[in-house]
């Protein structure tokens, strides 16, 4: 069995996974859902929330932006990541069964290609103000 979790606000894809109040998780057999629930974070948020979809044992995640840190977490708990995506959640999953998601593997990281390596973003290495 596979579980897949969304970030999930109003039947739709969250966008901001390190906010999200909500998950639907989706047990997936033989290629078919075969349960989906709702289900709260209670206000966990960000690092929080990797924890939080380990212990409701995800395989995956389907979401919509979301930071590097987060997205370094889930990689180390061995959650597939698929970012960037957009719509309803029901029609996600399904087409992440069907091999037919649009998502974008570098949603984190666009704007900021030269700090795969670091979680954090640091205004030092390319002087965003501090003048003397």
């Amino acid at each position: 069995m596979m579980r897949i979790a969304v970030t999930y606000e109003n039947g739709n894809v969250f966008q901001h996974f390190g906010h999200s109040s909500q998950f639907k998780i989706y047990d997936v057999e033989d290629g078919n859902i075969v349960k989906a629930e709702v289900v709260d974070t209670n206000g966990q948020g960000h690092g929080a929330l990797v924890g939080f979809l380990q212990a409701q044992e995800v395989n995956a995640v389907i979401a919509g932006g979301i930071g590097g840190g987060a997205k370094q977490g889930l990689a180390e708990a061995s959650i597939d990541l698929y970012g960037g995506v957009t719509g309803s959640a029901d029609d996600a999953v399904k087409e992440l069964l069907n091999g037919t998601l649009k998502f974008n593997p570098d949603v984190a990281c666009s704007h900021h290609d030269h700090q795969h390596d670091h979680g954090e973003h640091h205004c030092g290495t390319h002087g965003c103000g501090g003048h003397q």
